[in-house]
């Protein structure tokens, strides 16, 4: 608890993943106040022309009350 699944484009290295990965974990210890074994991050990189259906359909559009950061981007 918790499980972080980040979506982004393709071409950020290990090295930014890592980095980025680190802060989370830091920042979701403190705030929710749990052990870092309690907590997991996966990256999943998703081609620019798969975001649409992949990210925007699936995982935004009907599902804005889950959303605590909006994008200020939008296909429709």
């Amino acid at each position: 608890m918790p499980h972080v699944n980040i979506k982004c484009y393709p071409g950020k290295t290990k090295e930014e993943k890592n980095k980025l990965a680190e802060r989370i974990t830091k920042d979701i210890m403190e705030v929710f106040e749990v052990g870092e074994d309690g907590i997991s991050i996966a990256f999943q990189e998703i081609q620019k022309e798969d975001w649409e259906n992949e990210v925007w359909k699936k995982d935004i559009v009907g599902k804005e009350e889950l959303l605590y950061k909006k994008p200020g981007y939008s296909f429709d």
